[in-house]
């Protein structure tokens, strides 16, 4: 059996989208004037058997933009000191690039056609990471405009519980409150939330479907069918 046609390939479990879990930590909650501080991207992978892994992660601390907004309760908030020359922070374009280099190139590794994001409560990471990757001008954004997995409504669904920290208790998780808020850490037990939701679902049962079950390309509408 080739490649694309494997039952457990990534690109067949979530028609063509390749996952990307995203964090972000900001100075607001506005994405088009306040500043994105803290940004981690963690990769997937299937394994032969179906079961879905973390992969890679990067993680960057972010400049301020010119003109950007900073809050003092989000400061107080996530912790971070914008102005810590110790934070090794680098510009928005840098962070972008890197880590859209990083998605490009799994979801064509992948045989996958387009990253979707996977975050928490994933409108606000979404709304921030796309705001920066149009205010630095970078054009190829792998990422889907506006379609998300979101893990707080999974979690909700199949756990019962939409706070992070006690969704990842409720999935057999440890979670380490003084971590909380730090982009690399939250991005790493989302990315394993997502990993255990999905598995959970194939131990159930639920996946693969059965071949009558599939969905096919006739069955598809042209907003389901849309990249």
């Amino acid at each position: 059996m080739s490649e694309s046609n494997a039952p457990n390939a990534l690109h067949q479990r979530f028609r063509g989208f390749y996952p990307v879990v995203i964090d972000v930590e900001t100075a607001g909650f506005n994405a088009q004037t306040d500043a994105l501080l803290e940004i981690a991207a963690t990769t997937l992978k299937m394994d032969d058997d179906g079961w879905l892994h973390r992969d890679e992660t990067l993680h960057f601390h972010v400049e301020p933009f010119e003109g950007a907004l900073l809050h003092p309760e989000a400061l107080a908030f996530t912790g971070i000191d914008p102005h810590n020359p110790l934070r090794g922070a680098v510009s928005e374009y840098e962070a972008l690039h890197a880590i859209f280099k990083m998605v490009r190139k799994g979801t064509k590794d992948s045989l996958c056609n387009r990253a979707i994001i996977v975050a928490h409560n994933a409108t606000f990471d979404h709304n921030f990471l796309m705001a920066a990757a149009e205010r630095v001008g970078l054009k190829r954004n792998p990422f889907h405009p506006f379609a998300t997995f979101d893990t707080a409504a999974l979690s909700g669904l199949v756990l019962g519980q939409t706070v992070l920290a006690k969704a990842c208790i409720a999935a057999g998780m440890d979670f380490d409150s003084t971590q909380a808020h730090s982009a690399l850490y939250d991005t790493e037990q989302t990315a394993t939330l997502f990993c255990e939701l999905v598995n959970r679902w194939k131990r159930l049962g639920g996946w693969p479907l059965p071949v009558s079950d599939a969905p096919t390309n006739e069955e598809e509408t042209p907003d389901s069918a849309a990249p």
